[in-house]
């Protein structure tokens, strides 16, 4: 059945679905059952591009090469070309030399520069650390109810990453808030408020950090900024401006997904009933559920790309170079072609994969990271409290194409 909040032709393939649409907010995947049925690639209408929900084809646009990040006709997610954008300087700034949204050669530089930190084998020496952090927070808890995210979904990373990069962990806060204002631009149907905010963000963020380069410069530490500052690659090192692209990137990028993913989790294994902690009685228990929680809500649902010729990215859809298409990685995620059932929700199921992480050169470099933390904390959340249950049923976020919960207030 058709959703009454979407209109859409098959012939055509054009869906009209506003993402701020209250039913599709708080259960997209309504949405994309439908769509799995009548057609998983589709022209978004409310957004003016292609997107495409088959796991098959995302897993297979996110690895071609023919598409990327770097818009080629400059700023990435600009509001258009010969658009004014002198009020959004400092953030262009910061995009301009972020990984995230480079390619080859410069991505390929930068990314080998900072992959070291978050090898799998360094970032397992910090399963101490998140251990005992999050017992920390756990024992902070007031009594009767709490809502997790601010008590513990969000102060756990931003702590870790925190203290990876060498940054005072008292400016959680603010970091956090920095952090909030640049994620917004990610948002369909932003304003100038928000772009100048962003901006604003941007400026303070950049010049906290340019203070801390300079102070390790002087007197380097044992603390990831160190190392990028050290790091060289056939000798070359990062410049200043990259320097501090890559520690908001790792800023943001550290903890605004863990912080969705963790809320999720907790909701998607609460929905279950009976004892939480049976879905954690081994290490390879929790790391299959983790992966499951991954699959089954994902934090991020949609992922831009650019084309950089003319592509048929799937039969009769030929995209021309420069225009946009949209990645739903929550849709493959429960692509039923690909999952057995993937309305359930199964850590144990043979078919056990998923794209929230992406694939190809623009794979989370943080991946190892926010396993583990998700691992240790939710292990360690449902076992320190085994009578968890929600105090009131959560509502998510109006801010497709993030996916995470506005509060999470449990009672134990």
């Amino acid at each position: 059945m058709m959703p009454d909040y979407l209109v859409f032709d098959p012939a055509t393939r054009r869906l009209r679905l506003d993402p701020h649409e209250p039913a599709f907010v708080q259960n997209p995947y309504e949405a994309y059952a439908f769509l799995h049925g009548a057609s998983s690639a589709f022209f978004w209408e409310n957004y003016g591009f292609w997107c495409f929900g088959g796991f098959d084809d995302v897993s297979r646009l996110l690895r071609d090469r023919r598409f990327g990040r770097q818009n080629p006709a400059g700023i990435p997610d600009s509001r258009g070309i010969d658009q004014d954008r002198s009020h959004l300087t400092a953030f262009d700034g910061i995009e301009a030399n972020s990984m995230l949204e480079l390619e080859p050669p410069v991505h390929t530089r930068l990314r080998m520069l900072v992959n070291r930190a978050f090898v799998s084998r360094q970032v397992e020496r910090l399963r101490p650390r998140v251990e005992a952090l999050a017992d920390e927070l756990i024992d902070r808890f007031e009594p009767g109810q709490v809502d997790l995210l601010p008590a513990f979904a969000s102060p756990l990373p931003i702590t870790i990453i925190a203290e990876m990069l060498g940054v005072p962990v008292a400016m959680g806060p603010q970091l956090l808030d920095w952090s909030h204002r640049m994620v917004a631009m990610y948002m369909h149907g932003r304003t100038r408020e928000t772009e100048e905010t962003a901006n604003r963000a941007a400026r303070d963020f950049s010049d906290f950090l340019r203070g801390y380069v300079t102070e390790r410069r002087k007197q380097p530490g044992d603390d990831l900024l160190s190392l990028l500052i050290a790091a060289q690659e056939d000798g070359q090192r990062l410049s200043e401006d990259e320097l501090v692209s890559s520690a908001i990137l790792l800023l943001n990028a550290g903890h605004e997904a863990t912080v969705h993913q963790t809320g999720n989790a907790v909701r998607s294994i609460l929905a279950q009933g009976g004892d939480p902690h049976r879905f954690f009685t081994s290490s390879e228990a929790t790391a299959a559920t983790v992966e499951e929680c991954l699959r089954f809500d994902a934090p991020l649902h949609m992922f831009l790309r650019y084309a950089y010729e003319e592509i048929e990215a799937a039969p009769g859809i030929t995209v021309r170079p420069g225009e946009m298409i949209g990645l739903l990685l929550g849709m493959a995620n429960h692509d039923p072609r690909a999952f057995a059932e993937p309305a359930a929700f199964r850590p144990g199921r043979a078919d056990q994969k998923n794209l929230s992480f992406g694939a190809g050169i623009h794979f989370c470099i943080g991946a190892p990271l926010a396993r583990l933390e998700l691992q240790v904390s939710l292990r360690t959340l449902f076992e320190r409290q085994p009578r968890l249950h929600l105090a009131e049923e959560p509502r998510l976020r109006d801010s497709y194409h993030f996916h995470g919960l506005e509060a999470l207030t449990v009672g134990f």
